[in-house]
């Protein structure tokens, strides 16, 4: 039980506030406000004035309460804030080493080489929290978003965080919502955050889970509904009875992996379960005072009563009927539910054996999610079934693991065979050193994750990652065979015998409270530190600040690539082993859209250069028109740049001399992220249009002289054959973002506000 409550006085100074603010925002628009408007407007900025923005339209400025960022976004986020000129964070922040873990053998050796590999990078963390008034949790304290919810996440606060799954908190009523770390220097810096005002979608939840169907299966069924782009630009609210039913970490589970329907955040009003799980994590003072303001943490009756008329789009499920779910492979929106999935196995020759169960991460790991598998590992171990799969375990944090040691969970997974590894990311973002005979060979995983893109646990392409609950993850990690259903399905024992597992049983809070031995925390220091970084360090690189873009680089720029289909962060910058390089610009832009395939070919990192008539690497053509003074401009189909907030997806095809970036359509994230670095990211007008662009085209871009709000701009294609080709392109830009790209970045426009040359 956390023995201090952080931020006690802006805690009592936001609760206190928090009534005038919303009652002022519903007498100036005269209607009932959601859960997310009264978040929203409570948050609005000073300079902004109070009215009723538009949803989906209007960009806004607001106030965050506090600002989170994981250790591989960190290293980005923080050594462009040391370039701002500020001597301390305006905000309460905090950075969390959860990324930098490999799972190879096991919690405790693979922490002893983690430290051991990235001691350069962790130190660097740490003092550069340590000299700007920043809370540090070190490796193996756990997952950011675990840590976030245990100690910082509050009913009807707003914070952003340097990673997609921010959007975690909701599970404790916030707007968390994940973004780029120029975002984070922003906030960090005491400037205005600026966002598009989100649209509403409301999910009406009815009835109660039962049986195997847990919280994972509402986000899974919401995401075959709404697909992996249906929430971009919204938040999703959750409300009924059906949202009061369920524990706080499960509320937590759903907002967790709405970042895969690219929801801007997700967010459940306050009710006696949030109470339950602030009183239980050592926060009675915050309930008590969300208790006296309790009904400015949820959503207006009449917003509930009729949803219609204050949602841009209601959905509603019947959690008594709820199946649970099964969703991929390769993408986390193909949602199976339970009864039909063995036939989609058959169907589409998905390989039926499951090799490896994962179980834990930021989106699963609470207590509750570990006794309702732990009870069916249970089950496995009495009736004598032999374990058919590989089976992992990842805690969410240090006092999530040391509790479900104390409690006699790990032992019940460690029974059946299954390995507890480091209380980190791990296999979640590809740092998993993983047993395999062939690491190209055709095979199924299943994991309680959130994320299941090609190559994103394994590296693997022909890796068939499948995401589930827990329990789910564990019967078929027992089972070892995709065509199992632990509904239905016996199993045989040791003794040759047809049993079958009941329905898995959990707690949602440990009977005996939650215990730590060392939580993993360190505050900031109060003297002189000093930050080093190794001028001849291939991990840390010092920022110089990116040029402003020209009028003159727009003509005759070269296509760096035309991107095909599905192209996510992980495609345009991995992670895996590429994680070390995440505080070195220079080295990490050498993955720069190695991933994402090539519309001309059909490749992935082989790209024409028309200097020298050859096929090569992207990052090395890049670098080779750059060299000869060429701009350079690449093209996407839809949802571009979909899944991690990680800004490096944008700032290495900056690096690398790329001016714009024109897709079908962008992921929210990603969009920002290229704007705030300074460059041009445009949508085809006609998405036609992106079928007429040849890899050998000269491409120009007209109208950037006169760049304003609202006003297209125009793409000249010259291709070789003499001819040409003009279009349209559409852009979201206001005025202020309009500055940033002028600057140079939004970090330019930053350091020009602080005086800082």
């Amino acid at each position: 039980m956390a023995s201090t409550i952080f931020d006690l006085k802006m805690l009592k100074a936001f609760y206190a506030s928090l009534p005038s603010r919303v009652d002022a925002a519903k007498t100036k628009l005269q209607r009932p406000l959601t859960l997310s408007e009264k978040i929203l407007f409570a948050h609005l900025h000073p300079d902004n004035p109070l009215t009723d923005y538009k949803r989906g339209g209007d960009y806004v400025f607001f106030q965050v309460d506090r600002v989170a960022m994981q250790d591989a976004t960190a290293q980005m986020a923080l050594l462009q804030f040391m370039t701002c000129g500020r001597k301390k964070v305006a905000v309460p922040s905090t950075v969390h080493c959860d990324h930098l873990i490999t799972a190879e053998v096991g919690a405790v050796k693979d922490m002893a080489v983690a430290l051991d590999k990235n001691k350069e990078v962790f130190d660097f963390l740490s003092t550069v929290s340590q000299k700007y008034g920043i809370g540090f949790w070190k490796p193996g304290a756990g997952i950011i978003h675990q840590i976030v919810l245990e100690n910082y996440a509050f009913p009807g606060g707003m914070m952003i965080g340097t990673d997609s799954h921010t959007v975690n908190a909701g599970g404790l009523g916030m707007v968390a919502i994940g973004v780029g770390g120029a975002d984070a220097v922003d906030a960090m810096s005491g400037m205005a955050w600026e966002l598009q005002m989100p649209k509403l979608i409301g999910v009406k939840l009815t009835g109660k889970l039962r049986g195997w169907s847990s919280p994972k299966d509402v986000i899974l069924k919401v995401a075959g509904i709404l697909t992996v782009k249906g929430g971009t630009g919204a938040i999703v609210e959750y409300f009924g009875p059906g949202a009061q039913s369920m524990s706080a970490t499960g509320k937590g589970t759903i907002c967790n992996m709405g970042a895969e329907i690219g929801a801007t955040t997700s967010t459940f009003g306050y009710d006696k379960s949030m109470a339950r799980y602030l009183k239980a994590t050592g926060r009675s003072k915050v309930a008590s005072m969300c208790n006296k303001v309790a009904d400015y943490l949820t959503g207006d009756a009449e917003c509930y009563a009729n949803p219609e008329k204050y949602f841009d789009q209601v959905i509603e499920i019947d959690l008594s009927k709820l199946e649970p779910h099964i969703n991929g492979p390769f993408t986390p929106d193909l949602a199976w539910p339970l009864s039909k999935f063995a036939a989609a196995v058959k169907k589409n020759n998905y390989p039926a054996k499951l090799e490896v169960g994962l179980i834990g991460s930021c989106t699963n790991s609470s207590y509750e999610d570990l006794t309702r598998a732990a009870s069916v590992a249970r089950q496995a171990y009495e009736q004598g079934i032999e374990v058919k799969s590989e089976f992992t375990i990842t805690p969410g944090s240090e006092q999530i693991r040391f509790t479900a040691e104390r409690d006699g969970l790990l032992s019940d997974f460690e029974k059946i065979g299954g390995m507890v590894l480091a209380n980190a990311c791990g296999p979640c973002i590809g740092q998993w050193a993983r047993h395999i005979d062939d690491e190209n060979r055709p095979n199924s995983i299943m994991t309680s994750y959130n994320r299941n893109f090609s190559k994103r646990n394994d590296g693997n392409a022909n890796t068939h990652a499948f995401v589930a609950s827990p329990e789910i993850v564990t019967a078929f990690a027992i089972a070892g065979d995709l065509t199992f259903n632990p509904k239905k399905g016996t199993l045989t024992n040791k003794k040759g015998e047809q049993v079958k597992l009941a329905a898995p049983k959990g707690i949602e809070l440990p009977k005996a409270g939650f215990a730590v031995g060392d939580a993993g925390y360190i505050a900031p220091a109060k003297g002189a530190i000093k930050i080093a970084v190794a001028k001849d360090s291939n991990r840390l690189q010092l920022l110089k600040p990116f040029k402003p873009i020209t009028n003159s680089e727009l003509s005759d720029m070269r296509v760096l690539i035309k991107a095909k289909g599905k192209c996510t962060t992980d495609h345009i910058s991995m992670a895996g082993p590429w994680l070390k390089y995440r505080g070195h610009l220079e080295n990490i832009s050498n993955n720069c859209y190695i991933g994402a395939e090539n519309a001309f070919n059909g490749e992935r990192n082989k790209v024409l250069n028309t200097e020298n008539g050859q096929f090569m690497e992207v990052p090395a053509s890049a670098r080779l028109y750059q060299k000869k003074g060429i701009g350079t401009i690449i093209f996407g189909e839809e949802n571009l740049g979909e899944g991690s907030s990680r800004e490096h997806a944008a700032m290495e095809p900056r690096y690398l001399g790329v001016k714009a970036v024109v897709v079908k359509s962008f992921a929210r994230i990603h969009q920002t992220n290229l704007k705030k670095q300074g460059m041009l990211a445009l949508t085809f007008a006609n998405i036609e249009d992106y079928d007429k662009v040849r890899q050998d085209d000269k491409v120009s871009i007209l109208g950037f002289d006169k760049f304003a709000p609202g006003k297209p701009l125009q793409i000249v294609l010259s291709h070789s054959d003499g001819t040409t080709e003009k279009f349209d392109v559409n852009h979201t830009y206001n005025d202020a973002q309009i500055e940033w790209v002028n600057a140079g970045s939004a970090l330019n426009k930053i350091r020009k506000d602080f005086g800082v040359k």
